[in-house]
């Protein structure tokens, strides 16, 4: 980042601030393209781990989409509605994807927090 000082009088100075575009993020500060984000951290969910969930969206592949503490969830083969329980396939920094491994039972597998 770079300051520039432009002396307009002796007593009063003013200050510009450029900026060149690295500390900016697609979209500025109003969350731009996709809305509200997850802030980065450790994934809510880990690959092999059992997982009660409710699929609230269809992706446009196709995929039901469920959220974990707003991590979102892509599980192949369920439609709106469904109550399931997924197994996590893969994790990325964004997304997980994950199989239904039964309907939603009772059960020791972590339940989704909203």
């Amino acid at each position: 980042m770079s300051i520039i000082v432009h002396l307009i009088s002796e007593r009063n100075a003013s200050i510009s601030v450029m900026s060149y575009g690295r500390e900016r993020r697609y979209g500025g500060s109003r969350g731009g393209y996709g809305g509200e984000r997850r802030p980065m951290g450790p994934s809510p969910v880990e690959v092999g781990k059992q997982y009660d969930v409710e699929v609230t969206e269809i992706s446009r592949r196709g995929d039901g989409v469920a959220k974990i503490q707003g991590f979102i969830i892509f599980v192949k083969g369920s439609k709106v509605g469904d109550k399931v329980k997924i197994k996590i396939e893969s994790v990325s920094p964004r997304f997980a994807s994950a199989s239904v491994v039964s309907a939603s039972g009772t059960g020791s597998s972590e339940s989704a927090e909203k």
